[in-house]
C-alpha cells in the first residue's frame, strides 16, 4: 500500500508519501518521497488575521502539483490535515472551498487536541518506562504531553508558537499559564525526561551532532542556540546553511522548548525526528487496517 500525508503547518508545507508493508510482526513505512516547501501561512495569519490572496494562490498551486506527485506515485491514499495558522485564518473555510472546487482534495482542519493525538500515536513507539513530558512547537501552536508507562495520562494545546513568538504574538498570561501547566503535571507525574518534535529541535538536534537515538541535554541545545544567535540572518543562512525559513524562528522555538524543559527540572531530551506527518501515515494504515484485500483508487 503507498500513502500520502500532507502537513500544512503555519511554517511549512510538508509532504511524505510512504510504502507501507508487513514484516513479521511489524508494520514498516518505507518513504520513497518527501517535499518540504516554505509557505509561511503563518506569517501572514498572525499579523493580519487573514492568508493574503497572492499566498493563498501559491498554496493551491503547491497543492496542485502535490495531487499530481500523488498521481505518478499511484497513492492509494491519502489524509491532508492543517493546524493553527489555518485554524486562526479568518478566511480558511473560502480557501478550503476553493482547493475542494479546483483540486477535489479535502483539507482537515485539526485542533490542537487532535494534532497531538495523531503524533502520539507514533511518539509512544519510541518511548521506555521513564516518565516523559513530550513538547511539540510549531509555527503556531506548542503541544504539551505527559506519558507514564508508555500511556498519555495530561495533554494540552497552546496557540502559541515559534512564528507567535518571533512577531511577539503573545501575552504574560499564556506563558504563566504554559509554566503553571508544564511545572503542575511534570511535579504530579514525577517526569524525568523530554521528548522533542518539531523541526526546530531536529535541527538543533543535529547541529549539536548526536547520533541517533542518543538524548541531547538542556546545556548542548543551550550551546546551539548560543552559537545561533550571535549569528546575523545572513550569516545563519551562509554560513550555518540554515533554510531562510529556518534561520528566524529557530531561536524562539528554542527558547520553548528549553523554557518547558526548565520548568519540567529535566536535563534531558530524546528527539526521534518524526512528527505529524508521521502520525498521519499511521492513522492513513490503521484506517485500511483490517479491510479485506483490494485495490484503493484515489478519485482525483
Amino acid at each position: 500500500m503507498r500513502l500520502a500525508a500532507i502537513d500544512i503547518g503555519s511554517n511549512a508545507v510538508r509532504c511524505q508519501i510512504s510504502n507501507v508493508f508487513r514484516y513479521e510482526d511489524h508494520t514498516l513505512f518505507k518513504r520513497v518521497e518527501y517535499i518540504r516547501y516554505p509557505m509561511r501561512l503563518g506569517e501572514d495569519v498572525f499579523a493580519t488575521g487573514i492568508i493574503s490572496q497572492a499566498k493563498a494562490e501559491k498554496f493551491i498551486k503547491f497543492l496542485h502539483a502535490l495531487k499530481l506527485l500523488m498521481e505518478v506515485h499511484g497513492v492509494h491514499d491519502y489524509m491532508i490535515c492543517a493546524t493553527s495558522a489555518m485554524r486562526s485564518a479568518h478566511n480558511a473555510q473560502e480557501i478550503l472551498h476553493e482547493v475542494q472546487k479546483r483540486l477535489g482534495l479535502h483539507i482537515q482542519v485539526i485542533d490542537g487536541t487532535t494534532e497531538a493525538d495523531l503524533i502520539n500515536m507514533v511518539i509512544k513507539q519510541q518511548l521506555d518506562d521513564r516518565n516523559y513530558l513530550h513538547i511539540d512547537v510549531g509555527g503556531g501552536s506548542t503541544e504539551f504531553n505527559i506519558f507514564v508507562n508508555r500511556l498519555k495520562v495530561a495533554s494540552i494545546s497552546f496557540e502559541q508558537g515559534s512564528i507567535r513568538h518571533m512577531q511577539g504574538d503573545e501575552s504574560e498570561e499564556i506563558w504563566n499559564t504554559m509554566q503553571k501547566w508544564v511545572t503542575e503535571n511534570a511535579r504530579h507525574y514525577h517526569v524525568t525526561r523530554a521528548i522533542g518534535t518539531g523541526g526546530n529541535i531536529n535541527k538543533i538536534y543535529d547541529m549539536a551532532k548526536k547520533a541517533a537515538g542518543k538524548p541531547i541535554f538542556r546545556k548542548q541545545i543551550e550551546e546551539v542556540v548560543d552559537h545561533i544567535s550571535s549569528m546575523s540572518m545572513e550569516e545563519r543562512v551562509k554560513v550555518l546553511l540554515l533554510n531562510a525559513d529556518r534561520a528566524d524562528v529557530i531561536v524562539p522555538a528554542a527558547e520553548i522548548y528549553l523554557s518547558a524543559m526548565k520548568w519540567a527540572h529535566v536535563e534531558s531530551m530524546l528527539v526521534p525526528q518524526i512528527g505529524l506527518k508521521d502520525g498521519i501515515l499511521q492513522s492513513l494504515y490503521e484506517r485500511h487496517q483490517g479491510a479485506t484485500q483490494h485495490h484503493f483508487k484515489l478519485d482525483f
